[in-house]
């Protein structure tokens, strides 16, 4: 895709379902703007951490997105779980869809335990084939393939997102890869992060259940999270290699220690931060695995392979040369459009790359 940037005025702003919604101020391209790209924030985040993202994406390709920064959970009702904070976030959507009722094609674009939350959030809207509506506008596109929340999904991009939890070693790079202090932050974190600590931890057990993230490697009841991650045309995972103490490269690239790829410093002069590209193809189910990497535990790698069994693009980014590099976990989404902008190139691939 051809970048075809425009002056920020050409943004429009309004409330729409609680949340803040992005689009063109030309006419032409809101009517034409079908597919719909939903925004998540993070922990302790709010909508107006995506607020550069959005305005890239609408000065990039105005006729074609209509921008929707989700407000359903911000500041500290991210601390309520990844299951409540997912459904707030899917009842959002298809408010959303309601009112826009010339939406055909949904994406999402989530930053750090907003992935988890979009994860969740997309097993809750997806439909089966068979459950479309007859009569519908659009059935003779749809009849023979699964939605979310009525709409065509096309892209399921994360970035730096634990994928994995933040409980295995070196997951959460603050704590240094010291078993010590890895081992108690399992026992403490829910006093601090709460309910989405546990779930990180891999610590929760609702009734006897098996930690969420684990349940969210499989369909159960109207749960359809692999199903709803697999209906997409694409998933992405954008990474820190280093420098981001939140969230571990292994963990939001979905990868064993053992597959962490070799990088140099980037070449390319338009995304000089991009330091490594790869699509991984979905494992086969009949596939057998060894697992010969001393810092993966069990649990961690069922999450490994259970992710595996779809395929992900693979961005592996690099603020290590930066002047804000102990800030990589936020560079990376250009959170705050005057600091942070060393991330500007990442924002431009993901736009180069997005389908519409």
């Amino acid at each position: 895709m051809e970048c075809n940037m425009r002056n920020g005025d050409d943004c429009s702003s309004e409330k729409l379902a609680g949340g803040e919604d992005v689009s063109s101020r030309t006419q032409s391209d809101v009517s034409s703007a079908d597919h719909l790209v939903i925004m998540v924030n993070g922990i302790l985040g709010s909508s107006a951490d995506w607020k550069f993202a959005a305005e890239q994406f609408i000065n990039t390709i105005p006729d074609k997105v209509f921008i929707h920064r989700s407000k359903s959970n911000t500041s500290i009702q991210t601390l309520d779980g990844v299951d409540v904070m997912g459904e707030r976030l899917s009842l959002e959507v298809l408010e959303v869809i309601k009112q826009k009722p010339n939406l055909r094609k949904i994406s999402f674009v989530a930053h750090s335990v907003g992935g988890l939350v979009a994860r969740y959030a997309i097993g809750r809207l997806y439909r089966p084939p068979k459950e479309n509506l007859k009569g519908s506008s659009l059935e003779d596109s749809k009849e023979s393939m699964p939605t979310i929340g009525g709409l065509i999904p096309m892209n399921f991009i994360t970035v730096a997102t634990p994928h994995l939890g933040s409980r295995g070693n070196k997951q959460v790079p603050f704590l240094f890869g010291v078993s010590v202090l890895e081992k108690a932050a399992v026992l403490v974190i829910h006093w601090i992060f709460r309910r989405t600590g546990r779930h990180l931890f891999l610590t929760d057990d609702d009734n006897g259940k098996p930690p969420l993230l684990k349940r969210m490697l499989q369909d159960f009841g109207d749960c359809h999270f692999m199903s709803a991650l697999r209906s997409f045309h694409r998933r992405v995972a954008y990474s820190n290699v280093a420098c981001d103490h939140i969230v571990g490269w292994r963990t939001s690239s979905i990868r064993r220690n053992v597959e962490l790829p070799k990088w140099e410093d980037s070449v390319n002069e338009k995304y000089p931060h991009i330091v490594h590209e790869e699509l991984s193809k979905a494992y086969d189910d009949n596939q057998i695995f060894t697992n010969n990497d001393d810092n993966i535990n069990d649990l961690e790698e069922e999450l490994v392979i259970g992710l595996s069994r779809v395929s992900w693009e693979k961005i592996d980014v690099s603020f290590h040369n930066s002047k804000l590099s102990f800030a990589a976990h936020s560079v990376i989404q250009v959170k705050d459009n005057y600091l942070h902008t060393d991330g500007v190139d990442v924002i431009q691939h993901m736009i180069d790359h997005f389908c519409v």
